[in-house]
């Protein structure tokens, strides 16, 4: 265990340093010079947000391996703090660590609905379900103040688009009004991510994240409410949290989650560094065995990029993942009847400052 790393470790963060990332020419490391004060715990880091002013907010991918070929973050950067996202890198192209800087230096797109409903008003534009949640969580803790996300869901139901949102966070369910009334329309489904039932675990974990029992008490208020719901067991983690596989379906599916999927822990760029020092200090025991389950489901590295591959792994004990994932999943009888979102009713309802248009 690295002991200087273990005294830098702030209260409520999932990283346990802020590393330069892979593009900074210069690096940053603590060293004991024998005057103290490296063994003293840092004060916390506060959460600042700033602002992002992109011009577009709809991105679009050709990914083979996602259900979805755009989506919608509201925020750069998550506070939620989880030690194995696979967004982390992404904060490197702001000059930015993917470490400590991920979770806690913020950047939000505060004007998002205006550029959604310019963007769905263009006349090329064609509609197919929108994702919200695809790098960083909608409904991270700032959103409590932002509402972001709640202004993203007005426009797509004022113009019928159909929206899947996927979650850590229980906050969710402040927008049952607007959702309900879309799944109605068959215009809208929430996929809540659940990592461990290990409420000690995921503390560590996913340290700013709703508990496992608030996630699983969205499901079941979302599906009273008449949402469609799902579980994503995201990321299983090969040696630390795969032997819950079984536990989180039975108790998704007891909650009224109707579908399921899985990941399986990806390290891309700077997350295998930060994930290993998180191993470290919170599971030294199981490091060893975690990374080398790792590699054995990514062909003898930490990470396979090949669509087709980087979800689900490869090898033998990959294989045993998806049996023991299949199994389960059949047994709570989920995906029986997957919720399929209508696009026909779509219209772009530009929202326009001329008050002529009024007569």
């Amino acid at each position: 265990m690295n002991v200087l790393l273990e005294h830098r470790v702030r209260k409520g963060r999932g990283a346990a340093s802020n590393r330069g990332g892979r593009f900074e020419t210069e690096t940053h490391e603590p060293i004991d010079d024998g005057w103290g004060g490296l063994d003293q715990p840092p004060a916390p880091l506060r959460t600042t947000v700033a602002i992002d002013a992109s011009r577009g907010v709809i991105t679009r991918n050709r990914s083979p391996d996602l259900g979805f070929d755009r989506s919608i973050n509201p925020y750069r950067g998550c506070e939620h703090g989880c030690a194995y996202c696979y967004a982390r890198p992404s904060h490197a192209y702001l000059g930015l660590s993917s470490g400590q800087d991920f979770e806690s230096r913020l950047f939000a797109k505060p004007d998002a609905a205006a550029l959604l409903r310019a963007e769905l008003a263009k006349p090329g534009y064609r509609c197919r379900m929108i994702a919200l949640g695809t790098n960083t969580d909608p409904y991270q803790p700032v959103e409590r103040q932002h509402r972001i996300t709640r202004s993203i869901l007005e426009v797509l139901s004022e113009c019928d688009h159909p929206v899947g949102i996927v979650t850590k966070s229980a906050l969710v369910v402040r927008d049952i009004d607007i959702l309900a009334a879309m799944a109605a329309r068959k215009l809208a489904k929430v996929v809540i991510s659940v990592t461990t039932l290990d409420r000690r675990l995921a503390n560590r974990l996913e340290p700013r994240a709703a508990s496992p029992e608030r996630r699983l008490g969205a499901l079941r208020a979302l599906a009273e409410a008449g949402i469609p719901t799902a579980v994503m067991i995201g990321p299983v983690i090969p040696g630390l949290t795969e032997v819950e596989i079984e536990s989180i379906l039975a108790a998704a599916g007891q909650a009224g989650a109707r579908e399921c999927a899985y990941i399986l822990l990806r390290l891309p760029a700077e997350v295998k560094g930060l994930f290993e020092e998180w191993l470290g200090v919170h599971a030294p025991g199981k490091a060893a065995r975690v990374m080398a389950l790792v590699r054995d489901t990514r062909g003898g590295k930490t990470y396979d990029s090949r669509f087709g591959y980087r979800q689900r792994g490869t090898g033998a004990f990959a294989e045993i993942i998806a049996q023991r994932f299949a199994t389960a999943a059949r047994r709570h009888r989920f995906n029986r009847a997957p919720a399929r979102l209508d696009t026909s009713s779509f219209r772009a309802r530009a929202r326009s400052g001329r008050q002529g248009e009024l007569f």
